[in-house]
């Protein structure tokens, strides 16, 4: 079976390898649309101080996040288990350390000894692990449907930032897996060679010892080439550069910018965190 591509077609080695479908649109919206649509709330939710807001805004970017994104079973273990827990984690621990004498005049929760947990104090630990779960539940329409490259491009295609700086990180982004490849590489190598130092944690902490010196010269070696790779295509000679993998701003992106800050504004009208107590 013969596959005929068209010459002029790239392929970007970083993207996924199964593309999402269509209707999981979050995945084919521009980086940038994603990043300014949510972060006018983000910045507001940082003021607010009630329980329902935060709450709202959870609803509404995991309802985005499991209609739009492509949800993994790794996706789905950060949603509805990592992220409820640390809630409730964050709540209580936050309950705890809010001064009692501020919020006395509520009704108790639980006493042990002379200290006594009030209901005020809990709705405002939860009031700020909610906010911060909002905030976090913001960031991962984008953070779980855009990759480091393509936020990369988008920054240099429409935003304008120099190349140099950009293709600089997008570098340094492509060295994370490329440490990951060489300490898998160099612990099979010790392995093999029975240097595997015992168990329990101070063998451990010994063997990640060891493995130090060879990541770091496996490190300069990589960053060796990449230099020498980029000088040889010329990086930094010119102002500007062609783009490969173009990564465009189209009229969806617009539209989900305009409905996704009144889907915002709708919510803070009908909670309006701001009204007297």
């Amino acid at each position: 079976m013969t596959v005929i591509t068209s010459p002029t077609a790239t392929i970007d080695p970083y993207a996924p390898g199964v593309p999402a479908p269509a209707w999981r649109f979050l995945h084919h919206l521009n980086p940038l649309s994603k990043v300014t649509a949510a972060l006018p709330a983000m910045v507001v939710l940082i003021f607010v101080r009630d329980l329902a807001t935060p709450l709202c805004f959870i609803v509404f970017a995991y309802a985005l996040i499991v209609v739009g994104a492509r949800i993994t079973p790794r996706t789905a273990a950060l949603l509805f288990l990592a992220v409820p827990l640390g809630v409730v984690a964050i709540g209580f621990g936050f309950s705890i350390w809010v001064d009692a004498a501020g919020v006395d005049d509520t009704a108790p929760l639980l006493q042990l000894g002379g200290w006594t947990l009030f209901t005020g104090a809990v709705q405002i630990g939860f009031a700020t692990s909610l906010r911060l779960a909002s905030i976090l539940a913001l960031a991962l329409i984008g953070g779980l449907t855009t990759t480091g490259p393509d936020l990369v491009r988008a920054g240099i295609q429409q935003l304008h930032v120099p190349y140099r700086i950009g293709y600089t990180a997008l570098a340094a982004y492509r060295f994370v897996p490329r440490f990951g490849y060489e300490l898998s590489v160099i612990r099979a190598a010790h392995r093999v060679r029975g240097s595997h130092g015992g168990r329990g944690p101070f063998a451990r902490l010994a063997r990640g010892w060891g493995y130090i010196v060879p990541l770091l010269a496996g490190a300069i070696r990589h960053a060796e080439r990449v230099a020498l790779a980029m000088d040889a295509r010329a990086f930094g000679a010119y102002p500007t550069r062609t783009e490969r993998y173009q990564v465009p701003f189209r009229v969806r992106d617009t539209v989900f910018i305009v409905l996704f800050i009144a889907a915002s504004a709708a919510i803070l009208v009908l909670t309006f965190p701001w009204q007297p107590s």
